[in-house]
C-alpha cells in the first residue's frame, strides 16, 4: 500500500473519528505493535539463514517482505496520528 492510500485512510480514520465511528488510535499501541513486528522481523531473519530449501527461501523471504512492509507503516503512522 502506497503513502497516498495510507494518506487516504487516515483521513478517512480521522473522519471516522470525529463522527465517534472510531476509537482513538493511541502511539502506545502502535509502539507494541512495532515491537511485535521487529520480533517477527528479527525471526524471519533468523530462519532465513537456516533455511535449506529454494521454496523454504522465497516463502521467508516474502513473509519477510510483508513484515518489513508493516513496520513502515505502522511507522508512519506513529508519525502522523495525534
Amino acid at each position: 500500500m502506497g503513502l497516498k492510500k495510507l494518506a487516504a485512510k487516515l483521513a478517512d480514520y480521522r473522519a471516522r473519528l470525529e463522527g465517534g465511528k472510531a476509537s482513538e488510535i493511541k502511539p502506545d499501541h502502535v509502539r507494541k505493535v512495532l515491537e511485535k513486528l521487529r520480533r517477527k522481523q528479527a525471526d524471519l531473519e533468523a530462519k532465513m539463514e537456516k533455511a535449506d530449501g529454494d521454496e523454504d527461501r522465497e516463502r521467508l523471504t516474502r513473509k519477510l517482505e510483508v513484515a518489513q512492509q508493516q513496520i513502515r507503516h505502522a511507522e508512519w503512522l506513529l508519525e502522523n496520528i495525534p
